[in-house]
């Protein structure tokens, strides 16, 4: 049986690029959760922003695999050494991505404009002070600036912009980044949004939030709710409210 996921003994390596942790660990498995929805979902350009080791980018191509035979990948990240990484590791698996040493998708935002159907994002998301975001160390991979947000607040507007109608988005969060205002943000353009997986370690609590352009937000504005009940997206916003309370609660009980 072939693997469903990239092989850690396979994935290239260097100092200055991240390896594989517990949040690409997360952002896999949150692919191989939703696996029978990806192959429904036919996507044709998939991309990663941040491809680092290229471990996620990998197990996108190999979870997708010859279900998604015309699909095509790209990847970028602002390390050379994680663009040559990535490509090692790609045909250590023997599959492809074009890939682009950029800051997040410059110089591709008119090419695949409206037209990503599938984007995987672990962001640099570590709260961390302003002057050590966008070094050109292993700490870019990670430091994101006054609550982790630095990066992500620049990322969001351009997935927007690449991600096609069916487009979906697949972000890993940290608890302190806010997700939930993050949602409410997404949601404002007219973006539902589902946590896939959350997980808590010793150090930190991750979100991976699943994405997508949502009609019913989009007509929402246009639309009166009767007798004082909820639209369908306003019930999904309440549970995606609930589970990070939840997963909150469950922290903050753990710590004492």
């Amino acid at each position: 049986m072939p693997p469903r996921i990239a092989q850690i003994r396979l994935v290239s390596s260097h100092p200055q690029v991240y390896a594989p942790c517990d949040d690409s660990f997360a952002l896999v498995d949150a692919l191989l959760a939703d696996r029978s929805k990806l192959l429904d979902h036919h996507p044709s350009i998939c991309m990663e922003i941040g491809s680092g080791s290229g471990y996620v980018i990998t197990s996108l191509a190999i979870i997708l695999g010859s279900g998604s035979k015309n699909a095509h990948y790209f990847a970028t990240d602002m390390n050379p050494h994680a663009t040559k990484v990535t490509r090692e590791t790609l045909e250590a698996h023997g599959v492809h991505a074009e890939l682009l040493t950029t800051n997040i998708a410059s110089g591709l935002e008119k090419r695949l404009s409206g037209m990503v159907d599938l984007m995987v994002i672990n962001p640099p998301y570590v709260p961390t002070p302003e002057d050590e975001v966008g070094g050109s160390g292993l700490s870019a991979a990670w430091a994101g600036g006054e609550n982790g947000r630095s990066v992500i607040d620049k990322i969001l507007p351009v997935a927007d912009n690449l991600l096609s109608e069916k487009g979906l988005l697949y972000m890993l969060f940290l608890a302190e980044n806010d997700p939930l205002q993050i949602c409410l943000q997404m949601r404002d353009k007219g973006y539902g949004a589902k946590i896939i997986v959350q997980r808590s370690t010793e150090e930190e609590t991750l979100h991976v939030i699943k994405f997508w352009r949502d009609p019913d937000i989009q007509i929402e504005g246009n639309e009166a709710v009767v007798s004082g009940g909820k639209t369908a997206p306003q019930r999904g916003l309440d549970f995606l409210r609930s589970q990070i309370s939840r997963l909150s609660f469950r922290e903050t009980r753990q710590q004492r």
